[in-house]
């Protein structure tokens, strides 16, 4: 079946890929063709593991992790069960258009509870100072979380979370310190969705051009006399 007949499935990680470079995404999803993968350091998905562990044990608490308390709006999502499910992408919030015969789909890290409105937030681990760019790089994101909440009928405040951990010092026995930094990001739902159409009409499309900038699609088009 042609892709422009089947249902498309997206997530905001996908549409991460189709704005870094249009070509890769849809070689992807239309083709199968993946980029290469260098060795993978499970750090990271074991850090994200631990601190969900982490604020979990604060929600059971009916209580904020210290070192965010006063420094962000709202409290942690109390229903631990369906939190559970959005952090899975399977299970995770879902939104169907069947105009455009599409979904997207997104795991949430966290969420924070203020009155009536929902606060998507996502955690965030780096080995160094964060640079001018570190925060737009996620406002996609952060955007289609918030349109997630939208079209699940959650109310939210057009503004999200990034927590920040940064490793500052290892100690003795292996005890590592981190700074720990909340950031504040407005967020636009339209925004997400324009995205998301657009993904899906280059899709829907002919094969695109290869992007310049990009290290992986372009390669191949910088040795034009090899056979």
């Amino acid at each position: 079946m042609e892709i422009a007949d089947k249902k498309i499935q997206l997530s905001p990680s996908k549409l991460g890929l189709f704005l870094e470079c249009p070509l890769c995404f849809w070689l992807q999803e239309v083709k199968g063709i993946h980029r290469p993968s260098g060795p993978f350091s499970s750090l990271p998905s074991g850090m994200d593991f631990l601190i969900k562990k982490y604020f979990d044990k604060y929600r059971a608490l009916g209580k904020m992790p210290p070192e965010i308390e006063g420094k962000v709006q709202g409290q942690l999502f109390s229903d631990q069960r369906l939190l559970a499910r959005w952090r899975h992408w399977r299970t995770g919030l879902r939104f169907e258009d069947k105009n455009l015969n599409a979904v997207l789909l997104g795991a949430l890290d966290e969420c924070f509870v203020d009155g009536r409105f929902y606060i998507p937030v996502d955690y965030k681990t780096r080995g160094f100072e964060l640079k001018e760019d570190s925060l737009s790089y996620y406002q996609t994101q952060l955007d289609c979380y918030t349109l997630l909440l939208e079209k699940n009928g959650y109310e939210h405040p057009s503004f999200g979370y990034l927590i920040y951990y940064i490793p500052e010092k290892v100690g003795e026995n292996g005890l590592a310190k981190f700074k720990v930094e909340p950031h504040k990001l407005e967020t636009d739902p339209e925004h997400g969705y324009k995205i998301f159409c657009e993904a899906l009409k280059l899709l829907r499309g002919p094969q695109p051009a290869s992007h310049s900038e990009c290290q992986f699609c372009s390669w191949g088009t910088d040795f034009p006399n090899v056979q």
